[in-house]
């Protein structure tokens, strides 16, 4: 089928936001953990994480226009602290319960059953359930005036994970954290992997 920009266009709102969201693929699923400076927990899934560097370690991901109260980003402003908590397989429909509405002093936490855990003295919370999860000092932010998205940056401090989940090159399998993915807005996924390749050079008949 060919899909140009006016049947595009045409979609109902809901259509075309499954349709376009599922263009990108698989995706990370991440818990954001905040609290406000009233002690509030806010937990929120997201699925636009993404590496931006690795010295120093940056991490990035758009938050949705700041048109209704956003309570992560809110709190990330306030605070400067927030962590990343990779979704698996045990907590991904809990993980998802998190997108709902919620008022900024019910916490998302006790409304699905996640655990809040307060690691080496950080700010804000992690999720106990999380097999690989780490705390993000905020950096810096921009506002994307093409769709009023918010892009979020911060710096990676703490990291912790299952110890048999990290190889001894540094490479993390997240296959062994039963770790989830998403596609569009609610389609979760296991994952398998395929193979780790050698680093590629030009001339080497690998193919």
């Amino acid at each position: 089928m060919h899909y140009t920009q006016a049947h595009i266009g045409a979609l109902d709102t809901r259509t075309r936001a499954h349709f376009i969201n599922s263009l990108s693929g698989f995706k990370s699923a991440n818990l954001i953990g905040t609290q406000d400076d009233q002690g509030h927990t806010n937990l929120a899934i997201v699925s636009s994480v993404f590496h931006l560097g690795a010295n120093p370690p940056l991490v990035g991901m758009i938050i949705r226009p700041h048109s209704v109260a956003r309570h992560t980003f809110e709190n990330i402003l306030k605070t400067g602290f927030y962590t990343i908590n990779q979704v698996n397989q045990s907590i991904y429909s809990q993980a998802h319960q998190t997108s709902a509405r919620y008022d900024r002093d019910e916490s998302e936490f006790a409304a699905t059953g996640l655990t809040a855990e307060y690691l080496s003295d950080f700010h804000a919370p992690f999720v106990k359930q999380s097999r690989l999860k780490y705390s993000v000092k905020f950096v810096e932010h921009q506002h994307l005036a093409v769709n009023g998205t918010e892009l979020v940056i911060g710096e990676i401090s703490d990291i912790y994970v299952d110890d048999n989940a990290v190889e001894d090159d540094g490479f993390i399998d997240l296959q062994a954290l039963d770790t989830v993915a998403i596609t569009g807005l609610d389609s979760y996924h296991i994952t398998t992997k395929l193979a780790r390749l050698p680093y590629a050079k030009n001339n080497t008949g690998y193919f």
